[in-house]
């Protein structure tokens, strides 16, 4: 077994500060590595050291494997965790960091490899039986005989990319008539997105309800899982907001998706944290989705129901130990949401809404967690994913833990940019998601943008007039007395701020 002394996080913002946190509860030391546009990030200063990698664009920073890997060396780096996003799911970045003699933390690379294609790993879980959805077994190279599977399983049907992820590359089909267009597309998608235009039809479910399986495995074979996360309140195919346990599925479905999320690991030799994610029907049917080979965003949840840090997990995997953690001692309790507050504007189709955060202040008290990497004043950057924070609420049951997240909501205050909290407040007041009758086409359904009002942020003029006559106040104070000082007077607004 090794001991890991320092690890490079190869990642920005929360989920970079998430990882940073754990390392320091363990003793061990962290890099941060940032681009120009995140200099100021808050996950900059809280590691122990901090490295330049290059311009704000990604393809520059973030995701240049050769400046990464330099820095590791320069700083006697010896492991380095991806986080989720950028470089997390890259079975090539994950066999660089191994040939450089530096621990992942993380799959082995042929793991990330297999499940890396949707029809690899369809592949690989069909020998242990797993429930798939009806479709072609391989990638789509006659159109012809992919059209006569298509009638044979019934429309409407799905077509997909195979490398794909968050929606692209993925295209409904409601007629045979429509084939040709969407395949088309689908494959235009998936080359522009992925580099690879191979596509599989499946059969598409119209009302599926997004389940998934958190795993966690060691490298001596042993694997359990941590239950299930409901992510079915989406838009644009990315979840919005999740929560544990799922309020749709029975203890039987349960345990069978665990024992299934298991088998579906074991079928690529799994270690470390995974996903695996199943759709589930109106008739209770599950069928395997895919499997994500990193740490979901959504993570936080599980860890609340279970009291099991996954990120200490990864460590502690990644040095070569056995998991502490037998499934027969696993249970639920209580209950988590999450929301994901984007820099997104609900009225105008959750198109990113980049700037300045005039006013950013968290809410707190029991029950509320808030992971997030930035601060009032920052800039929201172009450049990456628009997600500004994830808010977390734990309760006793459901219920409890969704008024929670309201009074949460309401202490959030956020002015500069357009956010998802609006909406998320409305999903969360909903009928249909209060009785957990909702599924991934919620939005399309129950939702349209004249149905909330822009968020403003009911403190900020509260605070800004705060702030103002402060101000005011000591220039006053100041003004006074200037004829009695000889020296400029210190002013009690610094005062206030220490």
């Amino acid at each position: 077994m090794t001991q890991i002394k320092k690890i490079l996080i190869a990642n920005r913002g929360e989920i970079a500060l998430r990882i940073m946190r754990t390392a320091r509860e363990m003793n061990i030391s962290t890099v941060a590595i940032f681009s120009e546009a995140d200099r100021k990030s808050p996950h900059v200063r809280y590691a122990d050291e901090a490295v330049c990698v290059g311009p704000a664009v990604s393809s520059e920073s973030y995701l240049h494997i050769d400046k990464i890997l330099k820095v590791c060396s320069d700083l006697g780096v010896d492991a380095i965790h991806p986080g989720y996003g950028f470089l997390s799911e890259n079975a090539g970045f994950a066999q660089r960091v191994k040939e450089a003699g530096i621990i992942f933390i993380g799959p082995s690379p042929e793991s990330i490899e297999i499940m890396g294609s949707k029809l690899a790993a369809k592949q690989a879980a069909s020998k242990y039986n797993i429930p798939l959805v009806p479709g072609t077994a391989s990638a789509i190279t006659d159109r012809e005989e992919a059209k006569r599977i298509a009638g044979g399983i019934g429309y409407p049907i799905l077509i997909k990319a195979s490398a794909g992820g968050g929606g692209k590359g993925m295209r409904v089909v409601e007629s045979e008539a429509d084939f040709d267009e969407q395949m088309d597309r689908a494959v235009s998608e998936a080359v522009a997105a992925f580099g690879d235009g191979s596509v599989f039809i499946e059969k598409y479910i119209s009302s599926p309800k997004h389940i998934e399986i958190q795993i966690l495995g060691d490298q001596h074979g042993n694997i359990v899982h941590l239950f299930e996360r409901e992510c079915s309140i989406q838009r644009r195919h990315q979840k919005v907001i999740e929560e544990a346990p799922s309020i749709s599925i029975t203890p039987a479905i349960r345990a069978e998706m665990g024992r299934c999320a298991i088998d579906v690991a074991r079928s690529c030799k799994y270690y470390g944290a995974g996903t695996v994610e199943f759709i589930l029907d109106e008739k209770q049917n599950f069928y395997f989705l895919e499997m994500n080979t990193r740490l979901q965003v959504e993570h936080p949840v599980t860890e609340q129901i279970t009291g099991v840090d996954l990120v200490k997990q990864m460590i502690l995997i990644a040095e070569g130990k056995q998991l502490g953690i037998e499934q027969e001692h696993l249970t639920i309790k209580g209950h988590a949401i999450e929301i994901r507050v984007y820099a997104e504007d609900p009225q105008n189709n959750f198109l990113p809404d980049v700037g300045k955060l005039l006013t950013y202040i968290k809410p707190d008290g029991n029950g509320v967690r808030v992971d997030d990497g930035f601060e009032q004043g920052m800039e929201i950057p172009i450049y990456y994913d628009p997600m500004i924070a994830k808010l977390i609420t734990y309760a006793d049951n459901r219920e409890d833990a969704i008024q929670k997240m309201i009074r949460a909501i309401d202490e959030y205050h956020i002015s500069g940019v357009q956010t998802t909290l609006s909406f998320c407040r409305y999903v969360l007041e909903h009928p249909v998601f209060r009785s957990g009758s909702f599924d991934t086409n919620f939005i399309s359904r129950y939702f349209s943008p004249d149905m909330i009002k822009p968020r403003t942020d009911a403190g900020a003029s509260d605070v800004a007039a705060l702030i103002s006559g402060m101000l005011l106040d000591d220039a006053k104070q100041l003004k006074d007395v200037q004829h009695e000082v000889p020296a400029p007077a210190r002013s009690r607004w610094k005062n206030r701020l220490l």
